[in-house]
């Protein structure tokens, strides 16, 4: 959550900061701010909600080749402008921005600054009220710096001017994301490299515990001993096109219509010189040599992770669990003797999944992540990646990367099926082409969906999904879907559950949207289905071809049993969509959420 950009150089630093922020307003955007340096000090414009109305606030008039800048997602203290970044030391001499939380904040105001005037609710300011005491105390800005990053507890990006040293920016890592671009003449700072990939595609990944000079010449990394680190930088093969809409009103839609290319391309990308899926041997290894899976995630990343279970299960015969990353850090279930955990994760920088992995690897078991963002860190710690390849998804609701972890998914199931000499009763490649063409026709389908949303999702406040086996874990995220983005209280049950408690909320006209794709399960649903429609509701159903009823409303492509998630949440991503076009909600940013989630 939230997002840092920073420049030194040659050129004015606002326009570039400014188009930086909106690169990376998906991470938050409760409110947004920048800070540049000239000769005649530090000049902040912070605004509360998104880049736009931070734009109108920045005097033009003002000059500077230094500057940083920050799109708040809020955690400690209100969505306000007095609350957003950058935050300045009471002098005015030094000026911060903060990605991440500080544990200890708290602790560090009683500490040592209880005779120190605060002006707003957040953790940021602590940090750099800290630095300002300490240089008072007669250290340098650096040595300041330094010795407030070992106070600090938690996680933090931060980047910082003084006032009085134009040539120079301080930058710091811990648990949140943040590279250093390099450029002729210029350098820059970013939460994400899609954030300045407008000024270069050169750049240096950051580890924690790391402190960094950044001159307009020059960038210096340091541990928090202040010994210098060499290391080399990496080219960010984005392409800009990939991260603009075109002719979309929304990413969410463009990332949706992406889906069959992105199969396509994991294909492509997965298969050897004579059309064999593979993927590297240390990864098979890895999984035949434990006696249980442990899928990690969260979110809709969770949600892939039940239908992954699956996959694995059916395909590989090897035992699997999926967890809520937030959950099992904190509360860890009996492990089997040779487990192995899988990381799924769209950023590779939930923080959540983070600090499962860093503790399951001081335990010594191996981890293998599953993410769309080489060089991540939860890519970087885990042994073994295995990408996604689906291209930046920008839009906060996931679509195309949960359809990318579902192929990723099914691929690592086939290998490791094949290499213990199981018999798997389909060709996946042939039917991820069929499942990718399927999804074809479904995004060609859209004014049906919009008029399902109108039907069933304008007027109501809530709705329900439902689906028997695998179908339930697609109605899981089709719930998600529609929470996050049209504000509608929607919830994903097993069909069988319902008549354990969840049918007393069916009123006259509640919308329940039903899976059947599934030919085991297809009678049980149905008769789910004629039990919630007896109470009044307005039921929908979703069929596959071969199965479908007269009832039904909308019957998606065939497809093989096993892979129907990868079609089946194609429609419930576009009623999603559609309804929150209707109710006039913000489709791209929904209130209160950001993409990135780099807090616990």
């Amino acid at each position: 959550m939230c997002g840092i950009v920073g420049y030194i150089g040659f050129e004015d630093s606002k326009e570039i900061l400014l188009k930086g922020l909106e690169k990376l307003e998906y991470r938050g955007y409760d409110s947004a701010g920048i800070a540049v340096l000239n000769e005649n000090g530090v000049h902040v414009f912070k605004e509360k909600g998104r880049i736009a109305d931070l734009r109108n606030a920045v005097d033009l008039g003002v000059t500077a080749n230094t500057g940083i800048g920050h799109t708040r997602w809020a955690t400690h203290g209100a969505p306000s402008k007095v609350n957003a970044h950058p935050h300045q030391s009471n002098s005015g001499r030094l000026t911060l921005v903060h990605n991440g939380v500080i544990e200890n904040y708290d602790i560090l105001k009683r500490e040592y600054l209880q005779n120190v005037p605060l002006k707003s609710d957040t953790d940021t300011e602590v940090i750099v009220q800290l630095i300002e005491l300490f240089v008072n105390d007669g250290l340098s800005v650096e040595e300041a710096f330094r010795k407030t990053l070992t106070l600090l507890h938690g996680s933090y990006a931060l980047a910082l001017l003084d006032e009085q040293n134009s040539e120079t920016v301080f930058v710091a890592k811990n648990k949140s994301p943040l590279l250093v671009g390099l450029g002729f003449g210029f350098n820059v700072v970013a939460s994400d490299a899609m954030a300045m990939l407008q000024v270069t595609d050169k750049y240096v990944e950051l580890m924690d515990e790391e402190m960094v000079i950044v001159t307009k010449d020059e960038v210096t990394i340091q541990n928090l001993s202040g010994e210098v680190i060499s290391r080399e930088p990496y080219i960010a093969e984005l392409d800009a096109s990939d991260i603009e809409k075109g002719t979309y009103p929304h990413y969410m839609l463009k990332e949706i219509d992406e889906q069959p290319m992105v199969i396509r391309k994991i294909v492509q990308n997965y298969q050897d010189q004579n059309g064999q899926l593979v993927i590297e041997q240390d990864i098979v290894e890895a999984m035949n040599e434990s006696d249980r899976i442990y899928i990690i995630a969260a979110g809709t990343s969770y949600h892939a992770g039940l239908v992954g279970k699956q996959f694995i299960e059916r395909m590989a015969k090897i035992p699997v669990e999926v967890h809520i990353s937030s959950e099992f850090g904190y509360n860890m279930p009996l492990l089997s003797e040779k487990p192995l955990f899988v990381f799924i994760s769209q950023s590779g920088e939930t923080a959540d999944s983070r600090q499962v992995l860093v503790k399951v690897k001081d335990m010594g078991h191996k981890a293998l992540t599953i993410t769309n963002v080489p060089g991540s860190t939860l890519s970087r710690e885990a042994d073994f990646t295995l990408l996604l390849h689906a291209g930046p998804e920008i839009a906060v609701a996931s679509t195309k990367a949960y359809t990318a972890q579902l192929a990723v998914l099914a691929i690592l199931a086939d290998v490791t099926a094949k290499s213990r000499v199981i018999d798997v009763d389909f060709d996946l490649v042939k039917e991820l082409g069929i499942a990718a063409n399927a999804i074809d026709m479904l995004c060609d389908s859209k004014e049906e969906f919009e008029s399902i949303a109108r039907e069933y999702l304008t007027v109501t406040r809530n709705a329900f999904f439902i689906g028997r086996g695998i179908d339930f874990y697609v109605g899981l995220e089709g719930a998600l879907k529609l929470k996050e983005i049209s504000y509608i209280q929607a919830e994903g049950f097993a069909g069988g559950e319902l008549k354990h408690g969840t049918i007393a909320l069916i009123e006259e006209g509640t919308p329940v949207i039903a899976l059947a794709t599934q030919e085991s399960v297809n009678l049980s649903i149905r008769g789910n289905v004629k039990e919630v429609a007896a109470r009044g509701a307005n039921p929908c159903i979703i069929s596959m071809d071969g199965l479908q009823t007269d009832e039904d409303r909308f019957v998606i492509p065939e497809v093989h049993g096993l892979l129907t998630p990868l079609i089946s949440v194609i429609p419930l991503q576009l009623i999603s969509y559609y309804a929150a076009l209707h109710r006039d909600c913000d489709v791209d940013k929904p209130r209160n959420l950001a993409k990135s989630v780099t807090v616990e």
